[in-house]
């Protein structure tokens, strides 16, 4: 029978108190442990109330952040299908969250904007996401806050194109 670790130490998982030397610096464990903590604010706080997707969270933001955005180009930043892409649109569309408006400079291509309901959404998650989030990883300071951060995004730019 597996014997039990009995103290907590950074050396075990969190829940369960397993040893875990060789996952302790493995980036991509760490990451997954991580998720869990996030997945479970986000499903609190916007799966659940507001009805939304990670994805769909991703792309109202993306888009508040961008008016005029393309599909494409919302396919290539979250490294999905355009077809995909197309769904999540059609979707936010139908709940009155984005609006599509044919561009000048190319009656082929699509912009989109949020809606007055859209912005209000992703105001009120991003709010609350903040909020929860800041709470979970109480135990760093603010500059290892944004330590974190800005390292999980250099992390997250090494994708490079067609990867």
């Amino acid at each position: 029978m597996p014997r039990k670790a009995h103290s907590s130490s950074p050396d075990q998982t969190p829940r369960g108190h397993l040893a875990e030397p060789e996952l302790h610096n493995i980036l991509g464990y760490q990451l997954a442990q991580a998720t869990v903590v996030t997945n479970h604010i986000f499903k609190r706080l916007v799966a659940t109330p507001e009805s939304l997707s990670k994805v769909e969270f991703s792309l109202l933001s993306l888009v508040r952040s961008n008016p005029d955005v393309s599909a494409k180009q919302l396919s290539q930043a979250l490294a999905m299908t355009p077809p995909n892409i197309a769904m999540w649109l059609d979707k936010l569309e139908a709940r009155g969250w984005v609006a599509r408006t044919r561009s000048t400079q190319d009656a082929r291509v699509q912009l989109l904007r949020l809606t007055d309901e859209g912005q209000a959404a992703v105001a009120r998650c991003v709010a609350a996401l903040h909020t929860a989030e800041q709470e979970a990883i109480d135990t760093l300071s603010g500059a290892e806050r944004a330590m974190l951060i800005e390292l999980l995004h250099k992390v997250a730019r090494a994708r490079k194109a067609g990867r």
